[in-house]
């Protein structure tokens, strides 16, 4: 049965595995994306959205509240580089995003223990996967009004080309 499962333990003990996920945390703030196995991409997953969904809260608030942020994401993270990171750049990168910070992509089995690996990276800083979504156009064309295109008489080159070039015969024979 599956009673009060609710945390992965990764087969580590609570101090070992909240220590490794700080340790990742902060190098997925520094990095972006970083490599690891599945089990514990998912764990991070669940360790770093709501810090910086408190990152994020931190933006909008007064500075008394941004302060307690910071702090109560400090207690998780124990980096203050990282923090200033998550809470500058990542934050203000990810405003407009109401969830879902992190993707975890599945890139097969390591080759010495066969475990499955997987990247796990900040949704909005991967440029490959933002360039696939177009644009909004700001003005849209109705198919209504361009029906009747006004006729453009075709420009005759050969014609304009003789007529300088008898002018400037001409001009010359009057010399």
């Amino acid at each position: 049965m599956r009673h009060g499962k609710r945390v992965n333990h990764l087969g580590r003990k609570t101090a070992h595995r909240k220590a490794m996920l700080a340790n990742m945390a902060c190098s997925l703030i520094e990095h972006k994306r970083i490599n690891t196995t599945v089990a514990k991409a998912k764990a991070l997953k669940q360790f770093i959205e709501p810090l910086i969904t408190k990152s994020k809260a931190e933006n909008n608030l007064t500075t008394e509240k941004g302060t307690h942020n910071r702090r109560v994401v400090f207690k998780s993270l124990r980096d203050k580089y990282a923090i200033t990171e998550l809470f500058s750049v990542v934050s203000e990168k990810i405003a407009d995003r109401p969830g879902g910070y992190t993707r975890i992509i599945k890139l097969g089995n390591r080759l010495g223990d066969n475990a499955d690996m997987a990247m796990i990276e900040l949704v909005d800083f991967n440029e490959l996967y933002n360039a696939d979504k177009p644009k909004k156009k700001t003005t849209r064309r109705s198919r209504r009004g361009s029906g009747a295109k006004t006729a453009v008489p075709p420009v005759v080159v050969g014609e304009k080309t003789e007529s300088k070039k008898a002018e400037v015969k001409a001009d010359d024979s009057e010399e």
